[in-house]
């Protein structure tokens, strides 16, 4: 029997970081401008769309958030580390883009789940794999939106072809991680 990994501590993220106050500043200077060029009804018309398109990304969010959670609770930790953790080698890499590569979904629920493995063990390479898998290699995506546009041949070309970046690119975050000394963790 394996001895039991401890449990991972909870990191609290700041409510505002940097990306947020360089996202709220951007949308401020873009209004201003939109505001001097088209007038107030234009803005107006453009946060009220902002408004409906939040309403109905935020179930989908909430839904991912939901299932990163439940994978947390329903894969066991040790699991985790041992399939896609630090010492996953290549195959760890493999197994990561291979699973974000048949997984269907979009960044809603994909963001959080990549997420959610990372909190459960899971190293940052095999994060980039999943994520870079879903992106390149996308099977769902690939036969609902390519296919119809694209000849098979055409299809099976680009997958061939984007087949090894998942796994380069998670090579390349673990080879850049040894390089980089660790940060201290944020009080």
């Amino acid at each position: 029997m394996s001895e039991a990994l401890p449990p991972q501590p909870q990191t609290r993220r700041a409510t505002f970081d940097l990306a947020l106050i360089v996202v709220l500043g951007l949308s401020l200077v873009s209004a201003i401008v939109v505001y001097r060029r088209e007038g107030l009804g234009t803005v107006a018309q453009i946060m009220l769309e902002d408004v409906w398109l939040l309403a109905t990304i935020l179930p989908k969010v909430a839904a991912g958030c939901i299932i990163g959670a439940l994978v947390r609770l329903l894969v066991p930790r040790e699991t985790i580390v041992r399939w896609v953790g630090e010492g996953s080698g290549l195959m760890g890499l493999v197994i990561a883009a291979a699973v974000g590569a048949v997984f269907p979904g979009g960044p809603f629920t994909i963001f959080p789940l990549a997420a959610a493995f990372l909190l459960s063990g899971a190293d940052r390479g095999a994060a980039v794999a999943f994520i870079t898998g879903w992106l390149l290699l996308g099977l769902n995506r690939a036969i609902i939106w390519e296919m119809p546009f694209f000849t098979a041949d055409f299809v099976m070309l680009r997958v061939l072809l984007s087949l090894p970046l998942p796994v380069l690119a998670g090579v390349g975050v673990r080879w850049l991680e040894k390089l980089v000394p660790e940060r201290p963790p944020a009080p």
